[in-house]
């Protein structure tokens, strides 16, 4: 079912706009913006009346916490209890974000608050998220809320005590060795608390744990700075290269490179496999459409596997590896069910744990899909056939191969080869390309693979053979047929003599004569008799002056007037592409973003340079002026016509005058003497010098000159 075939929105709008939305998202599904519209209206109404829109929303995103959020606050709105908890039942095991595990602990303490279990069913809540989402960095007030909620317990007899007390020590003593924000406060509540139990105790602890709080606290700040920047709630889409999209591909690449290098600084195998996998699942609820991420996961939990194999611990192998095969059947069941290569690559991982009838699963389950190529999946399964069953299972697969109407002449060529250097059987190997001839004899490339073993096997006859067969027998167009004349008159020039040459040139060009960007180019068929490799009997000036391709012969995907034709012309002008401005599809523009119908252009970059340093304009409270009132008064104003200039210089002599007349303060470290400024002298050796004509100034602060300026005074 494809991803435009979940969306089912039956919804009465009653506006054009929102109406233009559900259009667009229907014909393209990851239109985040214009979801965006719809979603917004969506929340203005009762969730009875928008369910279909929800329902399709988190049908195309299905990791996307924010929608599962939106979705399920709405119908604990409309307290439709049971609703909700369906829905985390559908979202919340596979989607580790941090605010929706905070929203299903909001529910249940408020939902389960009238139970006589509901001290029960809220501590196995607080067990149930921490164990799930309490790496996460921002999982501090989880903790603490789990904490509170342990210490608030009323405990009857001394045994109860005991077992609150060590419910709450056990939290502590795992929250304040995990990498989370906020850890020092965690720390110095734990310090108390042990404090207020027992002091001589809690100085025991305190230094049993301090060395790995400080390592937890040291990582806690490494993360922070490694994270910053990462988006988890973007909705995730295909792959679209964008600089935005790039950017933070980066950044969860560099999350989980730092989780994989145990920063830490444990032995543990198990830990460092857990806390890369947590960042990686939090990866994909972003970059689930991208499969590298999906692979490399793959690959990281085999690793760990086959290295706890090397320590003897057999039962977290195996654990890790069934996680690994789970990764991969995720993989090919969610959004990248159509993506061949992690189909291969969960194939493979299966044949290495010698599990053959799961592979042969995987491959039929591709094989399946009603759209598809699956030509190189055959190829691929009949390798893997060979591989671990046989050259009889091989032929199996090829045989359904042949009977499937999607399959391209690949498939023989492959099962034509395997059972050549696989089974040393050339004849059934020619039994196969024969038999792939009466299907793909229209086909050049497969004729060439044909041709390619012929030669292969050294085949004289059989090769001239086969070519008199193709050419002669009509499947081939005269535009297809240029590349076997081709091949086949540099078969007879290897091997055969001047008159087979001179009558096989002949009939190439009889068929070229017929094709008329070939038309005159007489001499440029002559270069085909005497090139060999990349050696030609002119120089490429010579080869273009009479209509030769130098890189694919007289005929090929491209001629010599096409290839002159797709040269760049340096000479023609052509616009300053840095100056373009890309246009960008919005729904609601701002102010200054130039709206057009349809969307905005964005601002040139010196002015989006300078808005990014400004304040935002929620900044600016006032006072707001009237741009209307101004102009009025700019245009109620007479100015006084201008001097008439009397001067030599063309102004009045009066402005010097006043000039003059104005006493002007100098400042002293500037000028000295009587207005002049200072003077510099050039000395002997390069240097330069200050010549002062006063001297220099005597420091502010010279307490002889205090002195006797008191003296005087007296």
């Amino acid at each position: 079912m494809s991803v435009k075939d979940q969306i089912k929105i039956d919804i009465e709008w009653g506006h054009e706009r929102l109406v233009r939305a559900q259009q667009t998202v229907e014909l393209r599904p990851y239109d985040v913006e214009s979801w965006s519209v719809l979603l917004r209206e969506g929340q203005s109404r009762h969730v009875n009346e928008v369910r279909s829109l929800y329902e399709s929303l988190v049908a195309v995103f299905p990791t996307t916490a924010r929608y599962w959020k939106i979705y399920i606050e709405q119908e604990i709105k409309a307290r439709n209890f049971e609703r909700v908890e369906k829905l985390f039942q559908r979202c919340l095991i596979k989607i580790l974000n941090i605010d929706l595990w905070k929203l299903y602990l909001t529910y249940v303490k408020e939902t389960k608050a009238g139970l006589s279990t509901h001290k029960e069913k809220l501590a196995q809540a607080y067990d149930f998220a921490l164990e799930k989402i309490g790496m996460d960095l921002h999982s501090f007030s989880i903790w603490q809320d789990y904490i509170t909620f342990l210490k608030s317990v009323e405990a009857v007899g001394s045994y109860a005590e005991n077992q609150k007390i060590t419910a709450v020590r056990k939290v502590y003593q795992k929250a304040v060795v995990t990498p989370i924000i906020g850890i020092e406060t965690l720390w110095k509540e734990y310090i108390a608390f042990e404090q207020n139990i027992n002091p001589i105790i809690s100085e025991k602890m305190s230094l049993e744990r301090s060395r790995d709080y400080m390592n937890a606290r040291r990582v806690a700040k490494e993360l922070e700075i490694v994270t910053k920047g990462l988006n988890r709630n973007l909705p995730a889409i295909p792959p679209t290269l964008s600089k935005e999209e790039m950017k933070q591909v980066d950044l969860w690449k560099k999350y989980i490179a730092f989780e994989k290098s145990n920063p830490l600084r444990t032995e543990d195998t198990a830990l460092i496999t857990h806390r890369a996998m947590f960042a990686t699942e939090q990866c994909l609820l972003v970059l689930t459409h991208h499969p590298a991420v999906w692979h490399q996961a793959a690959q990281l939990l085999d690793q760990s596997s086959k290295l706890l194999t090397e320590k003897g611990d057999v039962t977290a192998a195996r654990a890790f590896s069934d996680e690994a095969s789970n990764i991969l059947e995720r993989a090919i069941s969610g959004v990248l069910s159509r993506n061949a290569l992690l189909y291969f690559a969960y194939a493979d991982f299966e044949e290495g744990r010698l599990k053959y009838d799961k592979v042969h699963s995987i491959y039929n389950k591709f094989i399946a899909i009603p759209d598809i190529d699956p030509t190189l999946t055959y190829v691929q399964y009949m390798k893997f056939a060979r591989r671990a069953e046989g050259i009889k299972s091989a032929r199996a697969v090829f045989k359904k191969a042949r009977e499937d109407v999607r399959s391209r002449y690949h498939v023989f060529v492959a099962a034509a080869l395997m059972e050549y250097y696989c089974s040393k059987d050339k004849d059934i190997a020619f039994r196969i390309f024969e038999l792939g001839l009466k299907r793909f004899g229209g086909s050049p490339e497969y004729v060439m693979c044909y041709i390619d073993y012929l030669s292969h096997l050294n085949e004289d006859n059989n090769t001239r053979v086969l070519f008199e067969r193709v050419l002669s027998s009509g499947g081939l167009t005269p535009q297809l047929s240029v590349e076997v004349w081709n091949r086949f008159l540099e078969f007879e020039s290897n091997i055969g003599d001047l008159s087979s040459i001179v009558k096989v040139e002949r009939r190439r060009s009889a068929v070229l004569q017929n094709l008329k960007e070939y038309e005159g180019k007489e001499t440029a068929q002559l270069v085909d008799r005497y090139k060999f490799l990349d050696l030609y009997p002119c120089t490429m000036i010579e080869l273009k002056s009479i209509g030769y391709s130098d890189m694919t012969g007289i005929i090929g995907s491209k001629t010599a007037s096409q290839e002159a034709d797709n040269e760049p012309v340096s000479n023609l002008p052509r616009p300053d592409f840095s100056q373009m401005i890309p246009y960008k599809p919005k729904a609601n523009a701002y102010s200054g973003e130039h709206p057009l119908e349809g969307g905005t252009f964005p601002k040139p970059p010196a002015l989006a340079c300078l808005c990014a340093q400004l304040p935002p304009p929620s900044c600016f409270r006032g006072p707001f002026v009237s741009i209307d009132a101004l102009t009025d008064i700019f245009n109620r104003i007479k100015l006084p016509d201008a001097p008439v200039p009397t001067g030599d210089h063309g102004c009045d002599t009066k402005l010097f005058d006043l000039a003059k007349s104005v006493h002007w303060i100098v400042d002293d470290s500037t000028f000295s003497g009587e207005g002049g400024l200072k003077r510099r002298r050039m000395l002997p050796g390069g240097d330069d010098s200050d010549d002062e004509t006063p001297g220099v100034a005597p420091p502010a602060n010279d307490i002889y000159r205090l002195r006797q300026q008191k003296r005087f005074n007296k």
